[in-house]
């Protein structure tokens, strides 16, 4: 079973597309995939397809959406020219397994999107901490281009996959970060000028970001324009969270008003410690 969330849900068995058209057997698949090869209890279930007031057929309707979801995965499994379907399995009943108190949708060993992010993502971490930046670009670059939209762009999120949706747009917006993190060491400022210009006007409040866009611009002999970032960084700020810039995004603007060039190491420093405030607000 091969398995796709960053972006449109894609859940396929032998190649086979195993999609529900109705909504609600969508957001049920999307939970067993975000979850493959764990337990998702019922009542995780129930939540996500009727919040906290769910109808008392409940329970009976979620059995009719998983008995549709095999009809899908049964019909997949037939294409396979073996006679025993994929990895042993026999029947949609072996892949999409009824457990005591939930269900549990079987990998197979296949391959999953989310798993490949982390395992990228997490090697370019490893190479940051060692200062790997070439590495670094290299790993979280692979790993970013496993996007190819927000996470289950397709599916109507009830409150247990927005969640999910969440955790893993944070995880993009980190990756993001650090990959320009590594390009900056590595000089490429006029190269993340572009990418960092629609960043900071999406997410209006992320100091980090900012901190990137001012060094980039300010390396690339646009001291006015980095400047004119921190401003519209702080007008920000103040209107939306009544709050000012972190320090160190105050002592960055400073360097730059006196015309001093930042080391990479407090360059580094002042965008993490503006980012540190966890002041995301998302627009657009």
């Amino acid at each position: 079973m091969d398995i796709d969330v960053l972006g449109p849900l894609g859940v396929r068995v032998n190649g086979v597309g195993v999609m529900p058209s109705a909504p609600k057997p969508r957001k049920v698949l999307a939970l067993l995939a975000l979850h493959v090869d764990r337990v998702v209890p019922v009542g995780l279930l129930v939540e996500e397809l009727w919040g906290e007031r769910p109808p008392r057929s409940a329970r009976t309707t979620l059995q009719t959406y998983v008995l549709q979801l095999r009809e899908l995965i049964g019909a997949a499994l037939e294409s396979d020219a073996g006679p025993h379907g994929v990895d042993g399995v026999v029947s949609a009943k072996d892949v999409l397994v009824t457990v005591p108190g939930g269900y549990v949708l079987r990998g197979g060993g296949g391959s999953s999107d989310v798993r490949e992010f982390d395992r990228l993502a997490g090697m370019g971490y490893r190479a940051m901490d060692a200062e790997d930046f070439v590495g670094a670009s290299r790993w979280l670059g692979e790993a970013l281009a496993l996007w190819s939209g927000s996470a289950l762009a397709d599916v109507r999120v009830g409150a247990q996959l927005e969640v999910e949706v969440c955790r893993l747009e944070e995880a993009r917006l980190c990756a993001l970060y650090q990959r320009i993190e590594a390009d900056l060491r590595l000089g490429r400022h006029r190269e993340v000028l572009g990418e960092l210009t629609v960043l900071v006007s999406r997410y209006r409040t992320h100091e980090a970001l900012h901190g990137q866009f001012m060094l980039a611009l300010y390396r690339s002999g646009r001291r006015s324009e980095a400047l004119s970032v921190y401003q519209r960084l702080r007008q920000a700020l103040v209107r939306d969270l009544g709050l000012e810039p972190s320090a160190g995004l105050r002592r960055l603007q400073q360097m730059m008003l006196q015309a001093s060039e930042p080391t990479p190491h407090t360059a580094r420093s002042e965008a993490v410690d503006g980012g540190s405030r966890d002041r995301l607000v998302r627009v657009g």
